[in-house]
């Protein structure tokens, strides 16, 4: 299936990209999100018409990913949970804990932004955790999970 890209997408290309994907991916994910069109004659034109108008939303979305990488860098959040003596937790501490707890400090940070490379936080400690803002710009994150005994 040939699109266009109409911003830009990770390991796909860049805003104007015409890529091949398989039929599933661009149906289901590409198309739906607005983040390629199909890529007839008359999308083709529209897409050129528009160019400047793509160029300047997708400069804008940069900037303001910017913008929030530079108020997330150095960020900590502390995190309580229950835990056993030892430091096992009694549950996890997923994406969605951890962007409220940045919300509630004050960083508005979507649950989807929150990269968890090896799954939900399991124990007591501190971890470096990536957000994913843009196609091109990651902030990292520091996460202080502190066990309180039931």
């Amino acid at each position: 299936m040939q699109l266009i890209l109409l911003q830009n997408v990770q390991n796909l290309g860049k805003l104007g990209d015409k890529v091949n994907v398989k039929p599933g991916f661009g149906r289901n994910y590409l198309i739906p999100y607005g983040k390629a069109a199909p890529a007839t004659e008359a999308n083709l034109a529209e897409f050129e018409a528009r160019r400047a108008e793509y160029e300047a939303k997708a400069k804008a979305a940069l900037e303001g990913a910017e913008g929030r990488k530079a108020a997330l860098e150095g960020v900590e959040v502390t995190i309580t949970a229950n835990a056993s003596t030892e430091g096992k937790l009694y549950g996890s501490i997923t994406p969605r804990d951890i962007a409220e707890a940045l919300t509630k400090h004050g960083h508005k940070v979507e649950k989807s932004e929150v990269v968890l490379g090896e799954g939900p936080l399991r124990r007591t400690g501190e971890y470096e955790i990536v957000v994913h803002l843009h196609a091109d710009i990651e902030a990292n994150v520091k996460v202080i999970v502190v066990g309180e005994v039931a």
